[in-house]
């Protein structure tokens, strides 16, 4: 066998067309660009095409400005490409107007409201979230939660993090239902894990992404940076006549908490369950908001769990916990006793448990992000940094999207993460073939995922143009 570099009509990563079709097809590339033709003048670049053939290149894997330039190798399918510096031009005044983000986020949150009626209308329905074996119909779950990202070299707004590494800190939200990234704040290395301001800022652009059809009813989940009082306040002042809104939030543990928890009878203690809703053989939970005096100056109710510690905890375990034998842990919730309408079973204590330790899965959501450009921010400026977490939350929407609409029902890809659909869809192999003025994309007949790439295409081609 020998090899030579003289092919010709050969497409590599031919599932950027189905990423690009869901991004044109759902309207979105159309609304951003409607955005920046607001600004004036007159760029030859369209800016909604440009940063939805961005968000494609950073699904398919890009990780700089640079690589932008494998879209040069689509230039049959999509037409020139964007140079690197074009696309730095476009990204720079998304970190420096706040004006024009807001309107992009109001973009956004418009084909959002779009997407999700066509979600909810396929064979499928729309994934309202299993938990302990109950399925949380009409709720939408928003995870808070902030990671870090590692600076290599020297860029603005890079310091010192608090686990001593240097980069940035953003915090962002996900829903956990579609998995998508609903809104992301850029933020210094050293920005605090349980700033109120940053939460606030996040919570309210989150809610604003949710379309109104489906805001009746929220829960959020934050691990024990976001316990604050200021925002538990803020959470329960969120509920309205048209809204219900409860959370579940991480609580640390002081001296008075483990009094309340040394207080509670053997027989408060009940099993805990697992998330497909059996029992947990090695964890129990019970309730301590009477015995804990404050639970009632922040007005919430404490859960506690515990479990036998680890060889791992057993240099962190506090005096209660070495001579109980139990490592304990507490989350603080407004969910009232009588629990969630039309969810049976919902006032259990070991459903709140188990709500609040699939929060769990938001981990998931930063790594596979982290897969999607946000691994490392690829410019030394602040203001195109900015502009690249938004593309790369871009691109975290179009992933979902295509998953819900083009292969909700394929058990394997639906909620396949960016590592598998790039082995399977994304970076497919194909023959490009023009005749009669007409252009067809041909995949091999023997490839494993043919039939859910053909059908992608068709269901994404099929689909309604937003009103």
């Amino acid at each position: 066998m020998s090899v030579q570099g003289d092919g010709k009509g050969l497409i590599g990563h031919a599932g950027a067309v189905l990423l690009r079709k869901c991004a044109d097809q759902t309207g979105l590339t159309r609304a951003l660009g409607g955005v920046f033709a607001r600004l004036g003048g007159s760029p030859v670049w369209d800016r909604g095409v440009l940063l939805a053939q961005l968000a494609v290149a950073i699904t398919l894997g890009a990780t700089s400005m640079r690589q932008i330039a494998l879209l040069a190798h689509h230039e049959p399918l999509f037409g020139p490409p964007p140079s690197d510096s074009t696309i730095r031009r476009a990204l720079e005044p998304i970190g420096q107007d706040e004006l024009l983000r807001s309107r992009l986020a109001r973009a956004r949150a418009r084909i959002r409201r779009h997407v999700w009626d066509l979600i909810a209308a396929t064979e499928t329905g729309f994934p309202w979230l299993r938990v302990a074996g109950k399925v949380l119909t009409g709720w939408i779950v928003i995870d808070l939660d902030a990671t870090l990202i590692t600076a290599h070299s020297d860029k603005e707004g890079a310091s010192a993090t608090f686990k001593k590494g240097w980069g940035f800190h953003p915090l962002a939200g996900w829903c956990a239902n579609t998995q998508e990234s609903l809104a992301m704040l850029l933020r210094t290395g050293t920005a605090g894990s349980n700033t109120i301001t940053d939460h606030v800022r996040v919570l309210s652009e989150a809610i604003a992404q949710i379309p109104d059809g489906f805001r009746a009813k929220i829960w959020f989940r934050i691990d024990g940076a976001g316990a604050t009082h200021d925002l538990v306040e803020h959470m329960k002042g969120l509920n309205t006549t048209r809204r219900t809104v409860r959370f579940t939030v991480g609580w640390k543990i002081t001296d008075v908490d483990e009094a309340a928890i040394a207080r509670l009878p053997a027989g408060a203690w009940q099993p805990a369950v697992r998330q497909d809703g059996t029992v947990h053989p090695h964890a129990e939970v019970a309730e301590v908001t009477g015995l804990d005096e404050r639970a009632a100056a922040w007005g919430v109710r404490l859960l506690v769990r515990r479990v036998k510690p680890s060889a791992r905890d057993a240099r962190q375990l506090t005096d209660l916990e070495k001579q109980t034998g139990w490592k304990y842990a507490i989350i603080a919730t407004n969910l009232g006793p009588r629990g969630l309408r039309g969810v049976p079973g919902s006032h259990h204590l070991q459903f709140v448990d188990a709500v609040h330790r699939d929060h769990a899965e938001v981990e998931d959501r930063v790594r596979t992000n982290k897969a999607m450009g946000l691994r490392n921010l690829p410019s030394k400026t602040w203001n195109v940094n900015v502009g690249w977490v938004l593309a790369a939350n871009l691109a975290a929407d179009i992933d979902a999207w295509t998953r819900l609409l083009g292969l909700h029902d394929d058990a394997e890809l639906a909620r396949a993460e960016p590592q598998t659909l790039r082995y399977c869809l994304w970076h497919l192999p194909a023959r490009l073939v023009s005749h009669a003025r007409r252009h067809t994309l041909k995949i091999s007949s023997t490839w494993p995922w043919k039939n859910a790439f053909l059908t992608c295409w068709q269901r994404l081609s099929a689909l309604p143009a937003p009103t």
